[in-house]
C-alpha cells in the first residue's frame, strides 16, 4: 500500500533523529558527495569535447587564430602557454579550412610583407636586413608547404658586396626543418630544398645550403661522409634496387610453385663503383699483299747526251738520252687506338638465402609436411637461373625448407587468429562516438548514485517507521509496553510511551540512558 507524502517525511525525520551526531555528519556528507557527483556528471556530458586545433604557434600566429575564431563565434581554449588552440572536436577539420582561406597560420615566419611597411628615410643596412628577413620567411614558408615537413627556419648568410675579386665570397644558407611524426625526408627532398633555396638566392651554390632535421641529423650531407662505407646516397639506393629486383624475380619464379606468401628470398650484392677509364694505341706491321696505300710518287728524269761539233754531229751516230726514275710510295700505318671505360656498378658477388614454406596436404584439416628433395632440387636450380649464379664470381645459394613462424602451430590446433577489431575503435575513437560515451558514462553514474541515495533514504524511513511502533532501541523484547502509540501520533505520545516505561521499569530505562550516553 502506498504511503502518504507526509509519513514518508515524518518517518526519514524520525529515523534521522534517531542517528548519532556521528552518523548525522556522515549522512549529510554522504548526501552531499552523492549531489556532487550528479551536478559533475551533468556538467561533464553536456560540456563539448575540445581537440587540438593547430599545435607550436608563435604568439603572433597564436594571436592571429584567436582572433579568427572569435569573430567566427567560436568556443576555443589555450594551453600550453598560448601555443596550443583547442576547438570543439566536431568543428576541428572545417575551421582547418576556413582560417587556411584566410592564410592562417602563417608559420611564424615574416615573408615580403615586411616590405609593406617601410618607413622613409630607412637606412640602407635596415633595408637589407629587411629584405633578407622576408626572403628567408618566404622560404621558410615554402618549405613547410612540403607534405612531411611540419615546420621550417631558414637562416641566410649574405655576405657585402666587394669590388675586389680576392675577397668575394659566396652566400650560404641554412634551413632547420621539423617533420611530422612517423615521417622522414629522403634524399630527393633534401636535394629539392637545396636547390630551391639555392635558385631563390643569387651566387648561392647548392653544396652550400645545410639541412638538418629536428633531431640534430645532418641531411644534405653526401659521398663518403653520407653513407660512412665509401658510398653516396645514390648508390646505396641503386644497390638497394639491385637487391630488391634479383629477390622479386626469385619470388616470383617460385610462387607458382610452393604458392604465394610461402617463400622469402634475400640478396646481398657486392657491386663495383670505381670508375676506370684506359686508352691504347698499337701498331703492327703493314703486310704487302693487304697494304693499303696512302699516296704514291714516280719522278722520271730523261738526260740528254754529250753535245758535238756540227761537222762532227753529222757524221756521228745520235746517242741515247740517260733516264732516272723515281718512285716514292706511301702506305697507311696499321695503327689501333682502343678507348675502355670501365662498367659503374657492375656486380660483383651475389648472395642469396631463399626460405621455402612447408606444404600443407589437401583436405580441410591437413598438416603442413616439408617439401620433398626432388623438389627442393628444383627450387634450388630455378633461383640459380634466376639470379644469374655464377660460380667463377662467388655467388653462393642457400634454400631452407622450414615452417614459417605461427602458420603450422594455428592451422594443427585448428585455432583461427581474429581479426584486429580496428573498425570499431575507429567509431568509438570519433567525435560521435565520444559523445555517445560520455553520455552513457554519465547516464551510468546517475543512476548509480540515485540508486545508492534511494538505498539509503529507505533504510532510514524504515527505521523511522519501526521506531514508531516499537519502544526506543535498548529496551528488549521483553520490555513491557504500557500503552504502544499509534503510528503517526507524533512526539508527545512518544513521550507519554517512554515516561510510563520509566515508571513501570525504571532499572531498564537507566541502562538505555546509559547506553546512549556511552554512544556519544
Amino acid at each position: 500500500m502506498a504511503q502518504a507524502p507526509g509519513t514518508g517525511i515524518a518517518a526519514l525525520a524520525r529515523g534521522f533523529t534517531q542517528l548519532s551526531n556521528s552518523q548525522k555528519l556522515g549522512f549529510l556528507a554522504a548526501l552531499a558527495a552523492v549531489a556532487a557527483v550528479i551536478a559533475v556528471a551533468l556538467l561533464w556530458a553536456g560540456a563539448p569535447e575540445y581537440r587540438v586545433l593547430y599545435s607550436n604557434l608563435s604568439e603572433r600566429d597564436g594571436g592571429e587564430v584567436i582572433g579568427a575564431l572569435a569573430q567566427l563565434d567560436v568556443p576555443y581554449r589555450v594551453g600550453e602557454g598560448g601555443g596550443v588552440v583547442l576547438v570543439p572536436a566536431g568543428e576541428v577539420h572545417e575551421l582547418r579550412l576556413k582560417l587556411a582561406a584566410q592564410g592562417l597560420p602563417k608559420g611564424g615566419a615574416v615573408g615580403f610583407e615586411l616590405m609593406d611597411g617601410q618607413k622613409f628615410g630607412l637606412s640602407q643596412f635596415a633595408e637589407q636586413v629587411n629584405y633578407q628577413r622576408a626572403l628567408a620567411g618566404e622560404l621558410a614558408r615554402s618549405v613547410q608547404s612540403m607534405a612531411a615537413v611540419q615546420s621550417a627556419r631558414v637562416h641566410l648568410a649574405i655576405p657585402r658586396p666587394t669590388v675586389f675579386v680576392r675577397e668575394a665570397r659566396q652566400p650560404s644558407a641554412s634551413v632547420f626543418v621539423a617533420t611530422y611524426p612517423g615521417r622522414a625526408l629522403d634524399t630527393g627532398q633534401v636535394a629539392a630544398i637545396q636547390h630551391l633555396v639555392s635558385s631563390s638566392v643569387p651566387e648561392l651554390p647548392a653544396r652550400n645550403v645545410t639541412v638538418v632535421d629536428q633531431t640534430g641529423n645532418l641531411l644534405s650531407r653526401g659521398g663518403a661522409e653520407a653513407a660512412g662505407d665509401g658510398l653516396d646516397a645514390s648508390q646505396l639506393q641503386y644497390l638497394h634496387r639491385v637487391e630488391s629486383s634479383y629477390a622479386r624475380r626469385i619470388e616470383a619464379i617460385l610462387e607458382p610453385i610452393v604458392g604465394r606468401d610461402n617463400v622469402r628470398a634475400q640478396v646481398t650484392a657486392t657491386l663495383d663503383f670505381s670508375r676506370s677509364e684506359q686508352t691504347s694505341e698499337t701498331f703492327k706491321p703493314n703486310a704487302a699483299p693487304a697494304a693499303a696505300v696512302r699516296s704514291q710518287q714516280t719522278t722520271v728524269q730523261t738526260v740528254p747526251g754529250p753535245s758535238a761539233p756540227p761537222s762532227q754531229a753529222a757524221a756521228a751516230r745520235p746517242a741515247a738520252p740517260g733516264t732516272r726514275r723515281e718512285s716514292v710510295v706511301n702506305y697507311e700505318v696499321d695503327k689501333t687506338v682502343r678507348h675502355t671505360k670501365g662498367e659503374v656498378g657492375a656486380v660483383k658477388r651475389l648472395s642469396a638465402a631463399v626460405v621455402v614454406n612447408y606444404r600443407r596436404e589437401a583436405g580441410a584439416g591437413g598438416a603442413y609436411r616439408p617439401l620433398g628433395e626432388e623438389t627442393l632440387q628444383q627450387i634450388s636450380a630455378l633461383t640459380r637461373e634466376a639470379m644469374g649464379f655464377d660460380p667463377d664470381r662467388g655467388d653462393t645459394l642457400n634454400v631452407v625448407n622450414a615452417p614459417f613462424n605461427g602458420e603450422v602451430a594455428g592451422a594443427d590446433a585448428g585455432v583461427s587468429v581474429p581479426a584486429t577489431p580496428t573498425g570499431w575503435i575507429q567509431d568509438v575513437a570519433s567525435p560521435a562516438g565520444m559523445t555517445l560515451l560520455k553520455a552513457a558514462l554519465a547516464a551510468a553514474v546517475l543512476l548509480a548514485a540515485l540508486w545508492l541515495a534511494r538505498s539509503v533514504l529507505r533504510e532510514l524511513a524504515r527505521a523511522g517507521r519501526r521506531s514508531a511502533g516499537r519502544a526506543p532501541p535498548g529496551l528488549g523484547a521483553e520490555a513491557p509496553l504500557a500503552a504502544a502509540p499509534a503510528e503517526g501520533a507524533g512526539y508527545e505520545a512518544d513521550l507519554r510511551a517512554v515516561r510510563d516505561l520509566a515508571r513501570q521499569d525504571p532499572r531498564t530505562v537507566a541502562n538505555v540512558v546509559s547506553e546512549w550516553v556511552a554512544r556519544q
